[in-house]
């Protein structure tokens, strides 16, 4: 028998109440360090303003640097904390009206066994690096960030209030890195332009210094991180500067694509598209901490297609990371209060729902030292005549912040076709109960309407997590509550009609041992109650970990549990293996194994079964300026009750680099498609002077095990083209 009970307007007034309870709380809790204890701030260093400006050749010899604040008291924060360096760091910081600058002197004790690629923005995450963290609005919430491997290669990001970074937000900045005998140099500039931040005389910022060694697996930090404080941009140093000369953002990004496409047809490859397109994306900077972006017939195109993944045997959609340019600032801010890992409601935000704008908008930015807005509108273009090829998306955000790295927040998304729509709206929170522990929340209300249909679904998701972190023990648990008709169009949703409660706990051991550097046991684990069925079902982890020198990871675990499907009640008993590790200074590998019971989703007639996954991926870079990567995933499903092989999915997938230098680089990928017998090959040539100011030209084929006999295509041996494309665009970023 299903249940649909509706229970959204009570679960409103139990949240909103502890909502205003938890606020009020909070906006006087005070911070705490180790042990409970309350934690001294940080004394602000006054920064003083540089004559002449370096020029950024990775040569410390500017006079710059001589006047400039250093830090070199750097402590550990992996694999432990406040341990003393295995090498020594010095950083620098200084700046002027219109910029930031950085710098470090990073020592090395084996200079030959640096870690270091010329490869592309942001690839460099295995590689030795260095970086900074700047709260340019010291309020504990994010943190625009920079890295550099020992080459000056860029990555740049966002780290938002959890301490994650998110990478795809890019940046203008300019930087440059040299190895010597005695270790490595890095200097930066960062324009003013490139960065958000309030009004005034005088600032206070926030910064954390770090660099990561590979080869010892150590990541260490100015100042030194505290394990009773799990808000890294808390315990940050406060910088002080004066004198910053705003001005005022404005950037044009003219860009011209060109697309040809051709697919098998009557035995011969057939034009079936053609494309040219010019389009116009602007950035205007309403006041130095808040932007407005507007782009017509907007590039959203990607240059690199996605990689393959296993396409069968689905219980929901697959999620692809978002790459398009005009959606990518800002994407931190569309986190929401009481995530969980895997949880249903992965986001309420998931911009590539919107296919293929006319036009867009976007907000961002703060209307007050504690207000915090984002916003888009986008008119889509769907392919085809479906009945709502041209919806309408309106999305907006808006967070104020309490006390420290807590904040209220609310949501509102709607898809919008003809008399059919999607509405979403609700409030979020995370509110710091203590130096290691935090409460968050969401709820979350849906109001949809199909077009033929008169009936408006009124549903729910609220979530509730706390997290509580020291040295010595993470504990997660987090309850969501779903109702069956719950949707988010414009969002990523995997499953309607829970109750569920997520446990993890993770005690970690440092043992006196140069090899064993952490281990680190753990149990994760969620319980549902599926309100459709009336059933239970059940997934525990039980893991053992293990941390080693050159980034080596050794992982363990077993696996008790079941799944509810179509109502009935399947097992997922299993056990899996991972391990990762930079095996050599040019060699880095993983690899995976898990063998579990797994179900096939079919809705009218699922099975029990088993399935086996496995992987391994391996880069190998024989010199700076080239890499090969390898990867091979299989899944293979074998019916239970006969031990019928249903399906054996696998593909191989490679791609070759070469980096001619930080700013070019060619680029081929081939991947074979076992399961679908395809094969399809990739090129692209890419230049990038700086985001936004680009060129690429790219080509592509398909080719799949076909012949064209009697006027049809048949199953063949040979490898037949059957899809074909070039792809090229070309764009300048104007900045005034």
């Amino acid at each position: 028998m299903m249940k649909t009970k509706n229970s959204l307007p009570e679960a409103f007034r139990v949240f909103a109440a502890a909502a205003v309870t938890l606020a009020a709380a909070v906006s006087f809790a005070p911070a705490y360090g180790s042990g409970g204890r309350k934690a001294e701030p940080l004394a602000p260093i006054v920064l003083p303003p540089a004559g002449n400006p370096p020029v950024v050749d990775g040569r410390l010899d500017d006079a710059i640097w001589s006047t400039a604040s250093s830090f070199d008291a750097f402590k550990t924060f992996k694999p432990d904390y406040g341990k003393e360096p295995s090498q020594r760091t010095k950083a620098y910081v200084a700046y002027d009206t219109d910029n930031i600058y950085f710098a470090f002197r990073c020592g090395d004790t084996e200079p030959a066994k640096i870690k270091a690629s010329v490869c592309r923005r942001d690839a460099m995450g295995q590689d030795d690096m260095v970086g900074i963290i700047l709260d340019t609005f010291n309020d504990n919430q994010s943190g625009f960030t920079f890295m550099l491997n020992p080459l000056g290669v860029q990555g740049d990001g966002i780290m938002n209030v959890q301490g994650n970074v998110d990478d795809s937000h890019d940046m203008v900045w300019y930087s440059k890195g040299l190895v010597d005998d005695g270790g490595w140099t890095v200097e930066a500039r960062v324009p003013l332009r490139s960065l958000r931040f309030p009004s005034g005389k005088t600032l206070t910022m926030k910064c954390v210094l770090f660099r990561f060694h590979t080869r010892t697996s150590e990541q260490f930090c100015y100042p030194p991180l505290d394990p009773g404080n799990s808000n890294i941009m808390a315990q940050a140093q406060p910088l002080q500067v004066s004198g910053l000369h705003y001005k005022r953002v404005m950037e044009v990004l003219p860009a011209f694509t060109y697309g040809s496409r051709r697919e098998a047809g009557g035995g011969t490859l057939r034009k079936i598209e053609e494309n040219t397109d010019l389009s116009l994306t602007g950035k205007f900077g309403l006041t130095s901490d808040l932007t407005l972006d507007g782009a017509y017939n907007p590039d959203f195109s990607q240059v690199e297609a996605d990689a393959g993944q296993v396409d069968v045997n689905l219980r929901n959609a697959l999620y692809y990371q978002e790459k398009r340019p005009f959606f990518l600032e800002g994407q931190d801010l569309w986190r929401f209060g009481g995530e969980m890992e895997d949880a249903p409601l992965a986001s309420v935000v998931y911009t590539r729902t919107i296919v293929d704008p006319v036009f867009g908008f976007r907000l961002t930015g703060k209307l007050g030292p504690r207000d915090t807005v984002a916003a888009i509108y986008a008119k889509d273009d769907l392919p085809g005549d479906a009945v709502d090829e041209h919806p309408e998306f309106t999305i907006a955000r808006y967070k104020h912040i309490l006390s420290g790295d807590s904040y209220i927040g609310g949501f509102y998304s709607g898809r919008e076709y003809g008399l059919g729509y999607n509405r979403v709206g609700g409030v979020d929170g995370r509110f710091r109960m203590s130096g290691t522990s935090v409460l968050s929340f969401h709820l979350f209300g849906s109001l949809t309407r199909l077009e033929n249909e008169s009936p408006i679904a009124k549903d729910h998701a609220l979530s509730l997590h706390y997290n509580h972190q020291n040295r010595k023990w993470v504990i997660d648990l987090g309850y969501q509550d779903i109702s069956p008709g719950f949707r988010v169009n414009s969002g990523f949703l995997t499953r309607t009609g829970l109750r569920r409660l997520a446990v993890f706990a993770m005690h970690q051991i440092y043992p006196r041992s140069k090899f064993f550097q952490k281990i680190e046991p753990f149990y994760w684990s969620y319980h549902i109650y599926d309100t459709i069925y009336d059933k239970w079902e059940t997934l525990n982890f039980f893991v053992l970990r293990f941390s080693l020198p050159r980034k080596t990871e050794l992982r363990f675990e077993g696996i008790l549990g079941n799944e509810i499907f179509a109502g009935q009640r399947f097992e997922r008993t299993g056990f899996g293996l991972r391990t990762q590790s930079q095996v050599l200074k040019q060699v880095y590998l993983e690899t995976s194994f898990r063998r579990w019971g797994g179900i096939y989703y079919d809705p009218d007639a699922p099975y029990q079964g088993d399935e086996t996954r496995y992987g391994l991926y391996l880069r190998y870079q024989p010199v700076e300026k080239f890499d090969f990567s390898l990867s091979l995933e299989n899944s293979n499903f074998t019916r239970r009750s006969d031990g019928e092989r249903i399906y054996d999915y696998t593909i191989l997938w490679n791609r070759n680099t070469f980096q001619v230098n930080k700013f070019l680089f060619l680029r081929a990928i081939v991947e074979y498609n076992f399961f679908r017998k395809r094969l399809t090959a990739d090129g692209l040539v890419s230049f990038t002077y700086i985001p936004g100011t680009v060129f690429y030209v790219g080509y592509g084929s398909a080719f799949e095990r076909l012949d064209w006999r009697d006027g049809e295509y048949v199953d063949g041996r040979r490898f037949l083209e059957t899809k074909r494309g070039l792809f090229l665009k070309i764009s300048y970023l104007w900045r005034f």
